[in-house]
């Protein structure tokens, strides 16, 4: 389905591939991603958990697996496009004071600017919980269940200037039942959000994308 990115080179357990997870709330899916990499032989660390939120769950569950966190607010006395600018380029000097190579996004809600997309191209990955390229946005399993689908899943996808639209790397697929609500459908795509994600981050510092589902 895809390969490896020019940009983005093999990396080895000894010298490990250097991520940043970004983050905007509790954290689930960037918990799931940090206790795998403390498998032996991971091809990939973290260096680094941003948020753009202060006092989430996400940042005291990163903190208990000692990553550091590092929180940039949106600044307050700037608006407009200027403001997104700004933020941006407080988070990408972090990104270049940990040396970081891939940017993880899990759960982060804001959408990244075209210009600091095509800065790092082929180097931001997400995850969102519907198979893409249907239901994209913020509200994916409330349209699943509003259009009556019978199936949905989660899709980890490279990210572009668009929303949710940049190349699909694997998708995992589950059925939707006729009782099943927003809460349970999240539920059930959550867990496979946690397996798949760390299996894509894992092709993605091997350069072998040969095992991940669809491939």
């Amino acid at each position: 389905m895809v390969s490896n990115t020019p940009s983005l080179r093999v990396a080895t357990a000894s010298n490990p591939l250097n991520c940043a997870i970004l983050i905007s709330g509790s954290g689930s899916g960037m918990e799931a991603m940090l206790l795998h990499q403390q498998q032996v032989n991971c091809l990939h660390t973290t260096s680094v958990v941003i948020s753009n939120k202060p006092d989430v769950l996400g940042i005291k569950r990163a903190e208990s697996l000692g990553t550091p966190v590092e929180v940039v607010e949106l600044p307050t006395n700037i608006e407009g496009s200027a403001r997104r600018l700004a933020h941006e380029a407080s988070i990408e000097q972090i990104l270049h004071n940990y040396s970081v190579e891939l940017i993880i996004l899990s759960g982060y809600m804001r959408l990244l600017s075209p210009e600091f997309v095509t800065r790092w191209e082929g180097q931001i990955v997400n995850i969102h919980p519907s198979l893409l390229p249907d239901f994209p946005g913020a509200h994916a399993h409330r349209d699943v269940i509003a259009a009556g689908a019978k199936k949905s899943g989660c899709s980890v996808h490279y990210v572009d200037s668009g929303m949710d639209t940049g190349q699909v790397i694997a998708q995992y697929e589950v059925a939707v039942l006729p009782n099943d609500n927003e809460t349970t459908l999240s539920a059930k795509i959550k867990q496979l959000e946690h397996k798949l994600y760390p299996m894509v981050i894992d092709a993605i510092a091997s350069g072998d994308f040969s095992n991940l589902p669809g491939n």
